[in-house]
């Protein structure tokens, strides 16, 4: 079989969720208005924190940063899926592939890394309430965000350099709405044993240390509700972190599912499902996760659309 050096390979093509042109209309209005639900209610989050000065606590601040990676980790994949549609095209050039990863991995350890946060700041607030304001300062707070951005970047650009390095065959399709690694390196034609060493070790460090760090959190978080004795102390204490594990429990959920999926038993339909789940969905739901189930959310949004009226 032929061979191209990656520098020379000009384009990929993304399959995208369905190939039937049937539905690619109501693929292109979903996903849009799904796009758009996402970014407005995300951005509502960080209009509500940044303008309601009783929000401006660490708890929100990290809300609202997260909220920022969410919008960053959307608009990563969709709209090129959506151009693709309305053009009647699959192809994403070379620089956008390795970009649409760079952006992908940026955004997405963000993510886990912030959910990780806030699960520090809701062990603190909850195990240590007398202590709080002494641990979770504001440039604690500021510090947190910046070394979850650095290390995530660094993932980043591991793994840009990673695919950069790769061999491709002739054939160039991308069995999904965007440019995946762990497809990319399927599609290599070169060896690609140390790339797959690579993405589960970089996956292990960058994905697995947050989630143990969450579930260390939530571990002293359990401890410490089941020692309230009244039953309406251990709600209250529960309610105010029941957001953050719905969000952490959808976010991993799905992306290991994605993943572990992939390893177990390749079924491109079933990879699809659930990387649309963690790529759209997730960063969709989360704003109503948090202020349906939020009373200051609520207030805040409230005494914002009343000062525009």
């Amino acid at each position: 079989m032929e061979l191209q050096n990656l520098t020379h390979v000009s384009e990929f093509l993304l399959m995208g969720l369905s190939e039937d042109p049937v539905l690619q209309p109501f693929i292109l209005g979903l996903f849009l208005c799904m796009y758009l639900v996402a970014i407005l209610g995300n951005l509502l989050i960080i209009l509500a924190v940044s303008a309601d000065s009783h929000l401006h606590t660490p708890m929100y601040f990290f809300l609202s940063n997260l909220s920022l990676a969410d919008i960053g980790f959307i608009t990563t994949t969709v709209p090129k899926m959506l151009v693709n549609i309305q053009a009647h095209s699959k192809s994403i050039t070379y620089a956008g592939c390795l970009t649409q990863v760079s952006f992908f991995f940026l955004f997405g350890c963000l993510d886990s890394l912030l959910l990780a946060v806030m699960a520090y700041d809701r062990f603190v607030a909850i195990c240590y309430p007398l202590h709080y304001l002494v641990i979770i300062k504001p440039h604690v707070c500021g510090l947190l965000v910046l070394v979850s951005f650095f290390i995530s970047l660094l993932d980043s650009q591991i793994h840009f350099l990673m695919i950069s390095q790769l061999t491709f065959c002739t054939n160039v399709e991308i069995p999904n709405f965007f440019c995946d690694a762990p497809q990319l390196i399927h599609l290599a034609c070169s060896d690609t044993s140390i790339d797959d060493i690579l993405i589960y070790f970089t996956g292990a460090i960058f994905g697995g240390i947050p989630i143990s760090g969450i579930l260390y959190s939530y571990t002293q978080i359990v401890s410490s509700i089941l020692r309230i004795p009244s039953t309406g102390g251990k709600y209250k204490v529960f309610s105010t972190c029941g957001s953050h594990l719905s969000v952490v429990c959808l976010f991993y959920g799905t992306a290991l599912g994605v993943y572990l999926s992939s390893a177990v038993s390749p079924s491109p339909q079933k990879s699809l499902v659930a990387s649309a789940m963690y790529t759209l969905v997730t960063p969709m739901l989360n704003p109503f996760i948090y202020s349906l189930r939020n009373k200051d959310i609520k207030n805040a949004l409230w005494r914002i659309i009343n000062r525009i009226a």
